[in-house]
This record gives C-alpha cells, structure tokens and sequence, in this order.
C-alpha cells in the first residue's frame, strides 16, 4: 500500500511538472469593415481589433483583401499595429460582389491566430486587382494553437495508470 501511495505521489507530480500552462490565444472582437456586412463603397482601410495586444515585428502579421476570382487589393507592406487593433491600407476595389479579408497575426503569446471576414460590396468600384504580395495571409480559418489538450490528458492517464500499475506489481523479489 506504500508503494502504491509513493507511485501515485510521483505520477501526480510528473503530470503537474509537464503540463502546459493555459494559454490564451487573441480573438477578434471587432472589424472595420464588419463581417457579412454590404457596402456601396470599397473600405480605404480594414482594421482588426482583439480582446489582447498583438505582438508586433516586420513581416509576421498579414491582412489581405481578396475578391471572388482570387484578386488581390491589400496595399503592400506590413500592417499598422497599434495596441489590440491591427490595420491595413486597401486600394480600390473592383467588381461588385463578395470579398474576403484573411488576417495572420501573432498574439499576445506568441501564437499565430488566423482567421477569414467576409463582405459585400454592392456597387463597382474603380480599381483592378493586383498580385498578391509576399505578406498577403492567406485567409485560412484555422489557427495553429500547438498541441490540443487531449494529447496532455492522455499523457497523464498513461503516466499515472503506468505508476500504479507497477506499485501494485510489487518490485520485485525480496531477499
């Protein structure tokens, strides 16, 4: 029963040295243009905000602006961040129909966050499309959040059912 209670002390202790701490990535709270929104008039600019800082550095965060054929009109260059809000300068848009802005920012802990807005301009506008610049996000929803929780869970039920299992074995012979 000693050796039990021992096994189940260092399982306890080896899952609470390994687990990773919370982490607690930005959310988009708002947007300028807001999602599914219609518009006569293409924005000049798209601004993000998020419930956290974003972190700033020359080339890791990405806006883009995207029309239904894939056009681009995002200005180059990297976005303006300042505290939790995150801009970008756009050209003209062209054709009436549906756009999307794609976003790639590093949060508060260090973690990509990406995501996709969509809107409706409803007229046509004056600009053409561009390519698209090396910064342009790609406008994937996903986010990369490193390991998934369960993969810890599991991690830890393998570790403590490993220790009572050899507690309760026995050791070994005595002599």
């Amino acid at each position: 029963m000693k050796r039990a209670l021992i096994a189940f002390l260092f399982a306890g202790a080896a899952v609470l040295v390994t687990a990773a701490p919370a982490a607690a990535h930005n959310a988009l709270i708002g947007s300028d243009p807001k999602d599914k929104s219609s518009l006569e008039v293409g924005p000049s600019t798209v601004t993000l905000t998020f419930d956290q800082d974003v972190q700033g550095g020359q080339g890791i965060n990405t806006i883009s602006v995207v029309d239904s054929n894939g056009g681009h009109y995002e200005v180059a260059g990297d976005p303006t961040i300042k505290d939790t809000t995150v801009s970008a300068k756009v050209n003209a848009l062209g054709k009436a129909g549906e756009y999307k802005i794609g976003y790639r920012i590093v949060s508060a802990d260090g973690h990509p966050v990406s995501g996709e807005l969509t809107f409706t301009l409803t007229k046509d506008g004056t600009g053409t499309p561009t390519a698209a610049t090396n910064n342009a996000a790609s406008g994937d929803s996903g986010s990369s959040d490193g390991l998934p929780i369960w993969v810890w869970i599991a991690g830890a039920v393998v570790l403590l059912g490993g220790g009572v299992f050899f507690a309760l074995r026995g050791g070994g012979a005595k002599a």
